[in-house]
């Protein structure tokens, strides 16, 4: 079983490359819906300061892989040669996943810049989403604090996602069939 995962800032791109590779008929396991799954559980609102200190609280008491960990039932449930996984946020995740599935784990890097993420953001109309630059920016260093940063530098292939729409899903069918 081969798994790509998808990791990037908050409004990368990681959404719109995983409906590419659903186009393409391939599972898709959400990474964020774990976290939106136990806000539901939890009775929360699903605000970003919810959805924010959920994910902070499962890391804490369940440690920094936690949520790598509640995927992996998932993706094996699925019995599917090539699975992706959507929304890595931190190393131990990506250490978890190469300790599980070792040479059959590719980390994709989806990069763009805070201003482009913030317009994708302000046009995508998720409950969880900031209003403003400034919540992005925070959103940005509350992830960064589970290991994104890290988990970034050890990214196998990195895509610009900074032109238009149809290059970037254009990139990601690339890397597909290249698994």
């Amino acid at each position: 079983m081969k798994i790509i995962a998808f990791v990037g800032m908050p409004a990368a791109g990681k959404s719109v490359a995983s409906d590419v590779v659903k186009e393409q008929k391939i599972d898709v396991v959400n990474m964020g819906d774990v976290i939106r799954d136990e806000v539901k559980a939890r009775g929360l609102e699903p605000t970003d300061a919810n959805t924010g200190g959920v994910a902070n609280d499962l890391r804490d008491r369940e440690g920094m892989d936690a949520v790598a960990k509640r995927c992996v039932p998932k993706i094996e449930a699925l019995g599917k040669d090539l699975v992706v996984v959507d929304g890595v946020r931190g190393i131990a995740e990506v250490i978890f996943f190469k300790d599980h599935f070792g040479e059959d784990f590719t980390l994709v890097f989806i990069d763009a810049p805070l201003e482009m993420r913030f317009e994708r953001v302000s046009s995508r109309g998720r409950s969880d989403d900031m209003t403003d630059i400034e919540a992005l920016k925070t959103r940005d260093e509350r992830e960064l604090g589970w290991g994104l940063a890290e988990a970034i530098k050890v990214a196998n292939i990195t895509v610009e996602n900074t032109s238009t729409i149809d290059e970037f899903k254009e990139d990601i069918k690339t890397i597909l069939e290249n698994a």
